[in-house]
C-alpha cells in the first residue's frame, strides 16, 4: 500500500512550489534586483508574511529558488549516470554533458547569466553559492555512491564537487560545446575516476 504524504508535508511543499513558480514568472519578465517579496507573494496568491514564515529572508528565498531549479537539472544528471553504470569515464563524460545542455537550454538561466553579477540571481550561483555548491554536492555523491557501492566514500564526495563546480564554472562562463567540454573533463578526470569507482581501464 503505498504511504500517504501527511498532510501539512503535502501542504508546505505545494506553498513552496507556488512561490518558487511566481518568482520564476517574475524573474523573466524583469531583474531580481527589481522584485520585491510582496510582489512574489501576491503573485503566489499568499501573504508577505506567509513568504518570509518560510524562507526567513529575501537572500534565503533566492537561494531556494536557485536550487529549486537545479533539482530539474540534477534529475537529468542522475538519470545519465545511471545509463551509463558500467562505464564510470562515460558516465561523468555524459552527466556533465547533459547538465550544461540542459542548463543552457533552460530560459531561467540564460536571464541568470545575462546579469551583470549586480542586478540578478547570479551571485547566488558564483560570489554567495556556497550552500548551492553543498547541496548539489551531496545530491552527485548520492548519485555516486549508489551506482558504484565500491568507491571510498571521500573520494566519491571529492569527485562529486569537482564536477559541481567545473559545471557552474562551464554554465557561467562557456569556452566550448557541451560536447566538448564534456570531452575534455573526462580525459582531465578519467584516472581518478578510475581510481575512485574502482574500474581502472
Amino acid at each position: 500500500m503505498e504511504a500517504r504524504t501527511p498532510y501539512p508535508q503535502a501542504a508546505r511543499q505545494l506553498l513552496r512550489d507556488t512561490l518558487f513558480a511566481a518568482a520564476r514568472d517574475e524573474v523573466q519578465r524583469r531583474a531580481w534586483s527589481e522584485i520585491t517579496m510582496a510582489e512574489i507573494a501576491a503573485a503566489a496568491g499568499v501573504s508577505r508574511q506567509t513568504l518570509y514564515k518560510e524562507f526567513g529572508s529575501r537572500d534565503e528565498f533566492a537561494q531556494a529558488l536557485v536550487i529549486h531549479e537545479g533539482e530539474r537539472f540534477l534529475d537529468a544528471v542522475d538519470t545519465a549516470v545511471r545509463e551509463h553504470l558500467d562505464d564510470p569515464r562515460a558516465a561523468v563524460g555524459a552527466a556533465l554533458e547533459t547538465f550544461l545542455r540542459t542548463a543552457g537550454e533552460d530560459p531561467l538561466v540564460r536571464i541568470l547569466l545575462s546579469d551583470d553579477g549586480t542586478a540578478g540571481l547570479l551571485p547566488f550561483v558564483t560570489t554567495q553559492g556556497m550552500p548551492v555548491v553543498q547541496w548539489a554536492t551531496a545530491r552527485l555523491t548520492t548519485t555516486i555512491e549508489d551506482g558504484w557501492p565500491q568507491a571510498p566514500p571521500p573520494k566519491a564526495r571529492l569527485l562529486a564537487e569537482a564536477l559541481v563546480r567545473l559545471a557552474i564554472s562551464y554554465v557561467t562562463a562557456p569556452a566550448d560545446s557541451p560536447e566538448t567540454t564534456a570531452a575534455h573533463t573526462g580525459e582531465l578526470l578519467g584516472p581518478f575516476i578510475d581510481e575512485a569507482l574502482g574500474q581502472a581501464g
